[in-house]
């Protein structure tokens, strides 16, 4: 404590300077459709940039942006140990170019340090779809109406961590076994069909175990009576994974990823794959087709 009012005290004029134009830059990215948890990792950056560096922007110069990607390399990562991932290197240093790029076209700055500035993209990783075997080792492990909720909105609703996120009791219909995405990726909505196993687990978690809260319209709540939101779903499903024997990765995207696979070798076309993951061109969905399918036939 006594080091951030000593921080604070030195440099009296970066609060006043940032916060109002990072809560205007908050406003900028939900009105071009960001993401809710975009904006909220966006804004987790540019805190961590400020604090590092405690300067106001308009004397942010190109230097300043390579000493904080350099600290980047070096810092701890908290919750996983070891280094940073270059993923999140990388996240950081777009949010920056997103930033700057904003507060050049609004004339804010007269200079922009990052303009000139080459970014290295991390190096794709290739996923790997959870085999069934797999996914229904989760299932069984699951030991809670939410856990089985979550892995449901996941794999077989195929949602993106936002789109669980952001869900609403009222965007499930039980009666006709529809889900609806009100606002998915680039604001999209889309109709999810769901199976009565499907429907059951989920009116079984808001019946039965979801808390009496004054959150009245989200579906997934946490343990403070809030909207869990999409980090808290990777948290929890890390949990869940931690408890059983598989050993790689599991997370909600590699959840979305293998209802893909599962669906295309079980013989779904591609098109109705590419309605059901609410993709916009056909091509992002091709992905799924270079995994060996055979490998994952039903």
């Amino acid at each position: 404590m006594t080091h951030v009012s000593r921080s604070c005290a030195s440099h009296p004029q970066t609060i006043p300077t940032t916060m109002p134009i990072q809560e205007e830059f908050k406003a900028y990215l939900a009105q071009v459709g960001y993401s809710e948890s975009t904006r909220i990792n966006q804004q987790r950056h540019l805190t961590n940039f400020f604090n590092y560096l405690q300067k106001p922007v308009e004397k942010i110069r190109k230097v300043d942006i390579q000493k904080f990607n350099e600290y980047l390399q070096t810092k701890p990562n908290k919750m996983h140990g070891g280094a940073l991932s270059e993923s999140t290197i990388y996240g950081n240093m777009a949010t920056l170019k997103v930033f700057f790029n904003w507060l050049e076209t609004n004339q804010t700055i007269e200079y922009n340090p990052i303009s000139a500035l080459k970014l290295k993209k991390p190096n794709t990783k290739i996923r790997t779809p959870l085999t069934t075997e797999e996914i229904k080792e989760l299932f069984d492990t699951a030991n809670t109406l939410l856990e089985i909720a979550m892995l449901h909105l996941c794999y077989s609703c195929g949602l993106r961590r936002a789109e669980a996120a952001s869900l609403n009791t009222k965007d499930i219909h039980f009666t006709t076994q529809m889900l609806y995405v009100r606002e998915g990726k680039g604001k999209k909505r889309r109709a999810v069909p769901i199976t009565q196993k499907v429907s059951l687990a989920l009116e079984n978690y808001l019946i039965c175990e979801r808390p009496q809260t004054d959150e009245k319209e989200s579906f997934i709540i946490n343990r403070r009576g809030k909207r869990m939101d999409g980090y808290s779903y990777n948290v929890a499903i890390k949990k869940l994974k931690a408890r059983t024997t598989i050993t790689r990765e599991v997370s909600p995207h590699y959840l979305r990823h293998s209802i893909a696979t599962h669906l295309l070798a079980s013989g779904v076309s591609l098109e109705n794959v590419r309605q059901f993951l609410g993709h916009s061109h056909l091509e992002t969905t091709q992905i799924y087709t270079k995994v060996n399918l055979r490998s994952y036939e039903l």
